[in-house]
């Protein structure tokens, strides 16, 4: 794993940390792109466990985290999904937008997040307890959570809890430099010019430009795109599909590059 630079915003490493040394399981909050898989990437290495990272979705499911039986030529073996490989090895289990995945999968989860740290295998009959260094991180947006995508607070309740939100103007300014070798100056303008589309979320976007999409858009600068056209692609067209929305965002970027 290649060392990845980090800039605390907060007290979130130390916050982290504590709880790592006390086999206490993590939440992350916060909107999309904002940091929250690098930093705990990052955390990963500090701490020298691996990492396993899986991304949810709607058909993800119990089965998919803990593991299941397959066939080969010799008859049925079982295979550890990545849940149960992380709790066997000592590992960091990480799910990513948690809420995306299905609603049996917070089931299998519940009994690694309290005193129990155990993970029960109902298929092989066996109860794994957890390895001492096992870590369980989950992430979502709460700006995304529905009646019918939401986390429960019994669920909430397990877990030390993190807020995440977009990088402080000067922080951002140094994620830009640092992660694209792009000038300060451009990479100033293209905050403002976040800051100004991030407003625009309380009235026609439905969500705002991401860190992410600011890395991507200097990335394309630095590589000799024109700006205004690297902000049309990287900030402009992933942000919304409405017609008027993209002229409002257009108009926005003119008057910046």
């Amino acid at each position: 794993m290649a060392n990845l630079n980090y800039i605390s915003q907060n007290n979130e490493v130390e916050i982290f940390l504590a709880a790592a040394n006390n086999r206490l399981p993590v939440l992350l909050k916060g909107p999309t792109g904002c940091g929250k898989t690098r930093f705990v990437q990052y955390m990963a290495e500090q701490l020298e466990r691996p990492l396993y990272t899986i991304a949810c979705h709607d058909d993800l499911s119990a089965t998919d985290l803990v593991g299941r039986h397959l066939i080969d030529g010799s008859g049925t073996y079982w295979q550890d999904g990545p849940l149960t490989r992380a709790v066997r090895e000592g590992a960091i289990c990480y799910l990513d937008e948690v809420v995306e995945a299905r609603k049996d999968t917070t089931v299998v989860l519940h009994p690694l997040s309290d005193h129990r740290r155990e993970l029960p295998l109902e298929r092989t009959g066996e109860l794994i307890q957890a390895h001492p260094n096992f870590m369980l991180v989950m992430s979502y947006n709460p700006g995304y959570q529905n009646a019918m995508k939401g986390l429960k607070p019994s669920t909430r309740q397990r877990f030390v809890s993190l807020s995440f939100d977009y990088p402080q103007t000067d922080h951002e300014i140094v994620i830009l430099c640092q992660e694209t070798g792009i000038e300060k100056q451009t990479a100033s303008l293209l905050i403002s010019l976040a800051q100004d589309l991030r407003r625009l979320q309380e009235h026609d976007l439905e969500e705002a430009p991401s860190t992410r999409l600011l890395v991507y858009c200097a990335i394309m600068i630095k590589s000799g795109v024109d700006p205004k056209q690297a902000c049309y692609s990287c900030l402009a067209e992933p942000l919304s599909d409405d017609a008027e929305t993209l002229k409002t965002i257009s108009r926005i970027i003119d008057n910046y590059f």
